[in-house]
């Protein structure tokens, strides 16, 4: 990791992230730091993390059923300071 206090780094608002999948741009206790992007490709998921990620991605499903339906996204109990898309992940999350 490289340490940056390049301006140009502060200003660009893409620079929060990924960019091109050759860098990535971290914020570590108010510090900016250029790092190599992360290589996920031999990692192997256990069952339980591929179950995880199998719950998650139903969830997002149902989240999306209720927004595409508007009678549903009217009538759905919506959580204080919460979207109806992330009330509707958390109640599944909650409920499966």
């Amino acid at each position: 990791m490289a340490r940056t206090n390049n301006r140009l780094w502060k200003g660009w608002k893409i620079s929060r992230g990924r960019n091109n999948k050759q860098f990535v741009i971290r914020n570590v206790a108010g510090k900016d730091y250029v790092c190599k992007y992360p290589d996920m490709s031999n990692v192997v998921l256990s069952e339980s993390q591929l179950e995880s990620n199998d719950k998650f991605a139903d969830a997002v499903d149902y989240a999306k059923s209720i927004i595409a339906d508007p009678l549903k996204k009217a009538n759905y109990k919506v959580r204080k300071g919460k979207s109806v898309y992330h009330s509707a992940i958390k109640d599944y999350m909650e409920h499966h």
